[in-house]
């Protein structure tokens, strides 16, 4: 399993936490940065490791920034890319099982380090369920395909 990982400034911190974990795990990755806390704009970094997994030149990604929900909507404008902002376990598994999520979203200023290393354990575990769930993301992807086809 080969993941991207990315963060703003304010996520930094929790990625460096990840990386420490993933390499702990033996899980290959690749960071897209930012590398220090200088400031930077969440859209870029969000963008790369979008378009990485989208292009599957990864398997899955992870993104940080301050609470989560900047990289998750900046990944998820990307066709192909369900970015999910989990804070929990339970929503991490939910995300994979059920709507198949290939993009997990943190927030360094909302989690620490040692729930966010669970909640990474948890989502990199499990697998998309099919089934019931699998006529939703037609759905999902049937929308996305409207959408970018108009604009």
């Amino acid at each position: 399993m080969r993941i991207a990982l990315g963060s703003d400034h304010a996520g930094y911190s929790l990625k460096e936490e990840i990386k420490a974990y993933l390499a702990e795990q033996g899980i290959g990755y690749q960071d897209f940065g930012t590398f220090d806390t200088t400031a930077v704009d969440y859209p870029d970094f969000a963008l790369m490791v979008a378009e990485a997994v989208a292009g599957r030149q990864y398997d899955c990604g992870i993104l940080t920034c301050g609470t989560g929900i900047g990289v998750t909507i900046a990944a998820n404008k990307v066709p192909g890319i369900r970015a999910a902002l989990c804070h929990d376990t339970f929503s991490a598994r939910a995300s994979r099982e059920h709507n198949d999520a290939n993009i997990l979203t943190l927030g360094g200023r909302v989690i620490g380090p040692g729930l966010a290393r669970e909640i990474v354990s948890v989502w990199l575990a499990a697998k998309f369920a099919g089934g019931r769930h699998r006529r939703r993301l037609e759905k999902i992807c049937a929308i996305e395909k409207k959408y970018s086809l108009s604009g």
